[in-house]
């Protein structure tokens, strides 16, 4: 994988990234990671850091050190002059220019699109090296290829141009060039490039709004692949297992962000109680939720099948960690309900979900009321809103002494 630093790692990136992963680890060889920063004038220093840590996350380990192009710039110009002095290049006002040929065609056999062709005399002589003495991405990309033993390149359609180029260069030095594999673009709904105007575009931006790195991994192994057609939960064990380059398509792939909604549910419903409790405190953590961590463990069992990513239990279950105001419309002219609730469990001990239910279904039935009605104005006084946990639950949670308070506070303030 070969990104540039100049910014967040997109997640169209990221895929290309994970087919080189899967490619790497289902045939036992190297997965690499190259930042291609020829261009210093766009280098943005922090994505540097940030391109690995959002590979890391996703578990996408690479093999070796991170290797930057700018490390073989004096290799690069060795090669320049070489390549001058064999003819194969010429000085142009500065720069260092490669001698495209003219006639006939440049060929290759790609593994995703298979033959293409592509006429030499559309091809302009390439810059090698700038005037100032920086190697172009166009010299230094298949020069590492040759010299680091790359067997496969797998990188975005918009690479299809450069290919040709960089093929000739690398038959330039005496080197066969490596089989190279263009994927599609992953598009929106709209059938445009994703972009921030379809959503979270970026890692961090996945990250932050809570999804989970294996259901996020399964989900992007899917975009323009597939093992057959039925088969969508896989592991990263049983992705690296069954990935290979034939069943990738060249037609764009479409980023879903329901399919990716209810992928990531279904992950988060299969943890154990334990690591889906390690998995939400860590995420709360890395977002400045400094909420009580052993509340948040025991609010588990009542949160785990209702929520499809970590990011929407700050508005789910928030209630437990801070005071709440219910609005008086949310409560609709019935607080003799509240008061009367507020009476019937000042009297429940234990305070546990089977007596409190047991309360408050016998006081709706002395009210006349069905338990939904009821029970409505309770939970908008206790957590503020008309949608949350299993009530009973949550008033366990709560604690007596704080559900009757929210009780009494919703009653004073209507």
């Amino acid at each position: 994988m070969a990104p540039s630093p100049t910014g967040f790692l997109h997640i169209g990136n990221v895929r290309t990234a994970l087919f080189n992963w899967l490619f790497a680890r289902h045939h036992g060889g190297e997965f690499k990671l190259r930042i291609e920063n020829t261009d210093t004038s766009r280098e943005v220093v922090a994505a540097t850091e940030q391109i690995q840590e959002s590979l890391r996350w996703l578990g996408l380990e690479w093999d070796g050190d991170v290797t930057f192009q700018l490390d073989r710039m004096a290799d690069c110009a060795a090669l320049a002059r070489q390549l001058v002095e064999e003819g194969k290049a010429y000085e142009d006002e500065g720069a260092t220019r490669f001698r495209m040929p003219d006639e006939g065609v440049t060929a290759w056999d790609d593994a995703v699109r298979g033959r293409v062709e592509f006429p030499n005399e559309k091809l302009e002589d390439l810059v090698l090296v700038r005037s100032d003495g920086r190697p172009t991405y166009n010299f230094a990309s298949p020069m590492e290829d040759v010299w680091d033993g790359i067997t496969h390149v797998i990188r975005g359609e918009d690479h299809i141009s450069n290919t040709p180029k960089q093929i000739n260069l690398i038959r330039a030095v005496g080197a066969e060039p490596p089989r190279y594999a263009h994927v599609s673009h992953v598009l929106g709904a709209d059938g445009k490039s994703l972009s921030k105007r379809h959503g979270s575009v970026t890692v961090d931006d996945f990250r932050h709004q809570g999804y989970y790195a294996p259901a996020l991994v399964n989900f992007l192994a899917l975009l323009g692949w597939s093992y057959d057609d039925k088969t969508t939960i896989m592991s990263r064990d049983e992705l690296v297992g069954r990935f290979d380059l034939e069943r990738v398509v060249p037609s764009p792939a479409t980023f879903d962000y329901q399919k990716l909604d209810w992928l990531n549910g279904v992950y988060l419903r299969a943890l154990s109680r334990d690591d889906y409790a390690e998995e939400l405190v860590r995420y709360l953590r890395e977002t400045g939720h400094d909420w009580d961590e052993e509340l948040v463990r025991r609010s588990v069992p009542i949160v785990q099948e209702k929520i499809e990513r970590f990011g929407q239990y700050p508005d789910f279950a928030g209630f437990l960690f801070r005071d709440v105001h219910p609005e008086p419309v949310l409560l609709g002219g019935r607080e003799a309900v509240v008061e009367a609730a507020r009476d019937a469990l000042a009297e429940v001990e234990p305070f546990r979900a089977e007596p409190i239910e047991a309360a408050l279904r016998g006081l709706a039935e002395k009210l006349e009321l069905s338990p939904r009605k009821a029970f409505e104005p309770i939970r908008v006084a206790v957590t503020g809103s008309k949608v949350s946990p299993g009530l009973f639950e949550s008033l366990e949670l709560l604690g007596k002494d704080e559900t009757l308070r929210r009780l009494t506070a919703a009653v004073a303030v209507a």
